[in-house]
């Protein structure tokens, strides 16, 4: 790692690790609405996959924040990042079950990654505690707190089926409630992003640990 202070450099792969798992994500699932209607076959593996994107870029997310924000403290570090991938293996592992591929299981899909989002309020509440008195910290914090918010409201979408549930038929080309969550989660992603440039610029203006 090349030194942390003032004017010194701090290591970009973290974000670069997020920007390759949101992108990994969207490649995913263009790849699912594209060609998972071929067969069912295909459609059996590209939902997969997609399921494996979604929790590609939940990890992924993570690594940013929690590598800047807790540099001084590698112990706790490591405990944050390792327990994110276990859960995104475990997670990965459980949705390539087949009989959980059925539409029978799609709220029970949506609400495991947004336990999986919402794991990370622990790293966040900590880093808030830890470095109160930082401003971009709060100032990130406000921006995972929209983050949230996004994901949250696209996945009420995602499992309501609103809103063509209430006039079957007028959304079945555009404005369907699966536009609708993919809009919100790109819109959670960038802001995501937009925490992690404050973090990033915070981290390189702190002094060496």
């Amino acid at each position: 790692m090349e030194g942390v202070g003032g004017n010194e450099t701090i290591p970009r792969w973290p974000c670069f690790v997020f920007l390759v798992g949101a992108m990994g994500c969207l490649i995913c699932s263009s790849l699912t609405h594209l060609l998972a209607c071929h067969s069912k076959r295909f459609n059996l593996f590209f939902w997969r996959l997609d399921y494996a994107g979604i929790s590609l870029m939940i990890v992924t997310s993570f690594v940013p924040p929690i590598y800047y924000i807790f540099l001084c403290h590698p112990n706790i570090r490591f405990i944050y990042l390792a327990s994110i991938i276990i859960f995104g293996i475990l997670a990965v592992i459980t949705l390539l079950a087949p009989a959980l591929n059925t539409p029978r299981f799609r709220h029970f899909r949506a609400y495991l990654f947004l336990a999986m989002g919402f794991s990370g309020v622990i790293p966040i509440v900590h880093s808030v505690i830890l470095y109160w008195g930082h401003r971009p910290i709060i100032i990130s914090f406000f921006y995972e707190l929209l983050m949230a918010l996004f994901y949250a409201t696209g996945v009420g979408f995602y499992v309501s089926r609103i809103p063509e549930r209430l006039k079957p038929g007028a959304f079945d080309i555009a404005g369907h409630s699966h536009q609708i969550f993919h809009v919100f989660v790109l819109a959670g992603a960038l802001t995501h992003y937009a925490a992690t440039l404050v973090i990033m610029d915070w981290r390189a203006g702190c002094p060496t640990c």
